[in-house]
């Protein structure tokens, strides 16, 4: 069981986490959990106008004078499940195992992003035996759907010196820096027409792809499921007449899609050789990501002939746009040649019922890049006739290599491991960069124990960086600087 791992005090509480539903948007279960623990706990707590639970402990005796703490992650968990799981995330508790060493989810995500850092925090809130200075936490509501519990954290709520982010997935790498995001969002009105007369209806399929975190694996060489779709679907409709009636692929913007289905319509005589094209892509799929997806499935299946269709003209600007905007890395960081600067990811897809709708999400550590991506989607999508906005503009977060909290955890991981920690910075976007930006002063640093595919059913956390990161955590909070 996993409340029996050590330390138990993270755990137990991780444990305890797993059993309250938070996907992201669906979140007042937790929050009053939160606020319960805390009153239990014998902390200060509240939640602020932003949603988030503020939790306030005092200093132990003797250190007052200490710089504040503040410890943060992030209370909601993304929502991913296998095709048969009948899982409902908004009630059903997550049923975590151990295997191998690591904590899994049965046919979900675990929610170890980031429910190890909130399960920390809330050891850290518990323990009367702990030494520290002042200590607050903020754990920040829908940072999954687009960092809302930081964009909307009010400004003279927070007290303290420093910020640990607990929301790295490496053990032994310290984070201080990460890349900025822009969610791009096109849509298209059309009107649909009549399916042609004695056209029958065929399904198709690609899924059992890794998907992946759009920040964190971007750079992994996964298949996208909806740029595999966009080639079949665009030879389809060059050689065997098929229109397009369908589109739904991926369904979380800062998730690589692992499934898309389209309905296509076609002339009875061409079902056939729509089959053998099937066939024929999904070897090359196959082939193309030998070695890196083991497990795409791409078939065919007759349905029911849909009344109506997209018009042949908005179809294919459609189809040309998808097929035409970037997905994946787009560049690295020239200095760090090991780092992804900019890229995006073509998330999620859907056109039907009259409305299409794309929505990329795009990230850079340069703001110049991140308006560069923004504004080449922009026109991809306009090109095909299709309204762009942008939405949930966050800065990216400037390293500094010079951070006194970096130099003080750094020499106590030392201590503790015997090893050199390793400095990084992260493609992915954490809530540092917003919430410097409305508290320039805090002195930052993310770090967090090992977690594999978050944003997955395959997500995972390794059972033996969790001890020492805890271990880390309270003797950095023993050796904050005074004031």
């Amino acid at each position: 069981m996993i409340q029996n791992l050590n330390p138990e005090c993270v755990w137990r509480n991780f444990y305890a986490l797993t059993q309250v539903p938070r996907p992201s948007g669906h979140l007042e279960k937790i929050q009053q959990f939160l606020l319960d623990f805390a009153a239990k706990a014998g902390v200060e707590a509240f939640k602020d106008p932003a949603d988030n639970i503020v939790m306030r402990k005092p200093a132990t005796p003797g250190m007052e004078n200490r710089k504040g703490v503040i410890l943060q992650a992030h209370m909601d968990m993304v929502p991913q499940k296998t095709p048969d799981s009948t899982h409902n995330f908004e009630t059903d508790a997550i049923q975590a195992y151990v295997e191998d060493g690591w904590v899994k989810a049965r046919n979900t995500t675990l929610g170890a992003d980031n429910g190890l850092g909130v399960a920390a925090i809330m050891a850290v809130m518990e323990d009367k035996t702990l030494k520290h200075g002042p200590v607050e936490a903020l754990i920040t509501a829908d940072e999954e759907t687009g960092l809302f519990g930081a964009t909307a954290l009010p400004a003279g709520e927070l007290q303290g010196d420093l910020l640990l982010n607990l929301d790295s997935e490496t053990w032994g790498k310290f984070v201080i820096g990460s890349a900025g995001g822009v969610d791009i969002c096109a849509t298209l009105a059309y009107k649909e027409v009549d399916t042609e007369a004695g056209d029958v209806a065929v399904k198709v399929t690609v899924k059992g792809l890794r998907g992946g975190h759009s920040g964190l694996e971007i750079n992994c060489g996964r298949a996208n499921a909806n740029k595999l779709m966009v080639r079949f679907v665009r030879e389809a409709i060059q050689e065997t007449e098929a229109r397009l009636a369908e589109w739904h692929g991926g369904n979380m913007r800062n998730a690589i899609p692992f499934k898309a289905e389209v309905v296509l319509t076609l002339p009875k005589e061409n079902v056939e050789a729509l089959n053998e094209l099937v066939a024929a892509w999904k070897e090359d799929f196959i082939s193309q990501y030998k070695g890196i997806e083991e497990g795409i499935e791409f078939y065919a299946e007759e349905v029911e002939t849909p009344a109506t269709q997209i018009p042949q003209e908005i179809q294919d600007n459609l189809v040309d746009a998808i097929y035409a905007a970037h997905d994946g890395v787009i560049r690295m960081i020239p200095a760090y040649p090991d780092v992804v600067e900019t890229s995006s990811n073509l998330a999620i897809i859907n056109i039907a019922g009259g409305e299409a709708k794309i929505e990329v999400l795009a990230r850079s550590a340069r703001e110049d890049m991140k308006e560069y991506v923004a504004t080449m989607l922009e026109s991809c999508f306009g090109m095909a006739g299709m309204k762009v906005e942008m939405s949930g503009s966050y800065a990216g977060w400037d390293p500094n290599p010079d951070s006194p909290l970096l130099h003080t955890m750094l020499k106590a991981y030392k201590e503790l491991n015997g090893t050199d920690g390793i400095v990084q910075i992260d493609h992915a976007g954490l809530e540092c960069s917003i919430i410097l930006g409305k508290y320039p002063h805090l002195d930052v640093v993310s770090f967090g124990p090992t977690m594999c595919s978050p944003h997955t059913t395959q997500e995972r956390a390794l059972v033996e960086t969790v001890e020492p990161f805890w271990n880390l955590l309270k003797k950095v909070l023993e050796e904050v600087q005074e004031k």
